[in-house]
This record gives structure tokens, sequence and C-alpha cells, in this order.
């Protein structure tokens, strides 16, 4: 295979234009080119559910690697049969981006039996840590971690899932003063609903609809971030008047977070689910509570979707995916936008 150069150029502040080069990348790294003018990064693999970090001048996307192996397609989304991950990157947004090929398998992960869903990835010193959620032996789903001195990849991982952790969509947040949280957690096929009292129950269990909705979940990790310091405390989301989101409010969450600070605040995103937006809110701790603000992303084709804000190179974007070149919910790709904010601090809808 020879590797192929892309180039994807903003088109002004609300989109993203490709511009096919050629070349080579980097020796044993295939680059991958997109063929749309809205921002998608690679088109030889689907690829959703992306996490972007900034490290070493490069942007670094963590997504999930959509495959159809055949699975029916159930509401529990056992269509989502992920078996590994690829990590993307690339040095400016309008330059090739490069698929660093296999990082991790599912045949790789001592514990895991299957469905490699949302990953995310950290870093402390010369180490780079990649997040994910797996389903257990026992069908459980719950958090690993690998580790590599390559953001890149490959990862090892760690033989067993790290204890006290639940459900699926990890996402990590290191604060300004070097603390690390992890947040995780997602409703229906995630799990979510079978951990209302700390342990795993075998059937669903949710809220009324006009009671409090059902929060992500966050704790922060331990120095070496291979484990919980502390148990998972319940994110609540508060609608204008302060009170709650209850669980029949189209806004409230469902999969997906995604904490970053900005101006002296901090915001969470989230996916809506079943009314397929993403949603932002802001609070003054990482634990929250974060009083709901807006939308961030419309709906898009396909059932949901998820995925993360990042700043580079002096500007901020959101990495999000869709699933308009398959017109298959579990065959998506992912984009990059651009993302603005208001003068009070708002984030602008970005519009498709």
């Amino acid at each position: 295979m020879h590797p192929r150069r892309i180039v994807c150029a903003v088109a002004g502040a609300a989109a993203l234009t490709a511009l096919v080069g050629c070349g080579g990348g980097p020796p044993g790294r295939p680059a991958a080119r997109p063929t749309t003018e809205d921002g998608m990064l690679v088109e030889h693999i689907h690829t959703a559910d992306p996490s972007g970090h900034v490290w070493n001048g490069r942007l670094y996307v963590y997504p999930s690697h959509d495959v159809d192996t055949g699975v029916p397609a159930d509401r529990l989304g056992s269509q989502y049969d992920m078996r590994d991950y690829h990590v993307l990157s690339m040095a400016q947004v309008g330059g090739e981006v490069v698929d660093h090929g296999v990082a991790l398998t599912l045949a790789d992960i001592p514990w895991a039996d299957k469905q490699l869903w949302a990953p995310d990835a950290a870093r402390k010193g010369d180490r780079y840590y990649l997040f994910f959620p797996a389903k257990d032996r026992d069908g459980i789903f719950r958090i690993g971690v690998a580790t590599s001195a390559d953001p890149a990849g490959p990862f090892v991982a760690e033989p067993e899932p790290i204890a006290g952790s639940q459900s699926i969509d990890p996402a990590v947040f290191t604060d300004q003063d070097g603390t690390t949280y992890l947040y995780l957690g997602g409703i229906l096929g995630g799990q979510l609903q079978r951990w209302r009292n700390g342990e795993y129950v075998g059937t669903d269990t949710y809220p009324a609809d006009d009671e409090p909705a059902l929060g992500p979940r966050v704790a922060r990790l331990t120095d070496d971030l291979l484990g919980l310091a502390e148990p998972v405390r319940e994110v609540v989301v508060l609608d204008e008047a302060g009170r709650p989101l209850r669980q029949g409010d189209p806004r409230r969450f469902f999969e997906g977070s995604w904490v970053h600070r900005h101006a002296g605040r901090y915001y969470l995103m989230y996916s809506t689910g079943e009314s397929r937006q993403l949603a932002w809110a802001t609070g003054d701790s990482p634990y929250g509570p974060f009083t709901y603000g807006g939308t961030v992303l419309e709906p898009v084709d396909g059932w949901t979707t998820q995925g993360s804000i990042v700043e580079f190179g002096g500007d901020w974007y959101l990495l999000y995916h869709d699933a308009s070149r398959s017109g298959v919910d579990h065959l998506r790709d992912v984009r990059i936008a651009p993302l603005e904010y208001t003068e009070d601090g708002g984030i602008r809808t970005v519009r498709r």
C-alpha cells in the first residue's frame, strides 16, 4: 500500500475544504485522504467517537474503528462490534492526516470479550495512556487502560479493567493543577442504568420522566493514571433555573462526556441520545454541577453523534462523526469543524 497525503483546509469560519495533494507519509505510517468538502479526516476506514489531544505540536485523534462484522442490529448496539483502535494525527488543520495503523486490538486485552467502543487518551511525563471500554466475559462494560511511549501506540493493556469503573465512554481531563479526572457513562447499551446504586444489576432501571436524569460519572485518577483515587460520583446537569434536568427532558445526558476548560470555566459536552444533539453546559468545578447552555451540534446523519473540543494552533475545533458517507448508522466517519465562543462564554452552534 502506498501512503496517500491529504490536505484539509478551513474555508472561512464555518466549513473545511478538502484539497488533495500527493506524496508519502512517514515510513510505515499510511496516510489517508477524505473525499468530501466538510472536514472528513479519512476514507479508507470508518471512524467514530473522536477524542482530540495536542501533543508534541500535533493534533492526535483517538477514534473508535467501525466495522461491519455481520452482527444483527438491536437497541443495545450489538452491531457496533469494534475490534481494534487506530490513531490519526496531523501537524496542522489543512495538512496531511496520517493513520498510524492499529494501536490496540481486542486480542491484546486479557480481560475483554468484545465491543471496543469510544476511547480517550492522556499523557503524563513521557507516557501515553489509552482509556477504552469493552465488555468483559460476563457481558458487563468496564473501562480499561493501556500504555505506550508513543502517542500513536502501539499500546499495551493492563491485565485487568480499572477497579471501580463502569459503563462506557471514558473521557480524561487534566486540570491546570495537574489533577486528572476520568468521566464515564452511557445509558441504554452503555449500561449506566444498571449501576444506579453503585453495583451492577442485570436489569434496566431508569428514573421516571419527571425525576432527575441519570448523569455521567466522574472520579479523580491516581497519580500513575492506572486507577481511581476515589469512588465515582454522579455529575449533575442543571437547567436554567438551577434544577436537575429531568429524565424526560430531551436535553438530558445520554452518553459521550467531554470536559475542557476555557476562559476560567469548565465546559461539559455530551450527546443527548434520542434527540441527537451535542449539548454543552458550564460549571465552576470538574465535579460539577454544570448548567445547561445550549447546542454544540445539531443532528447529523446517523442515529447520534459524539465528539470532543480541542484548541490547536490558536483556534478551537469540534471533532465529531456522522454516517452520511455510508448511510449506515454503525459505519461512521470522523469530521472536524471550527468552533467559536460567544462574548459571554457560550458556544456557537456548529452548522453543517
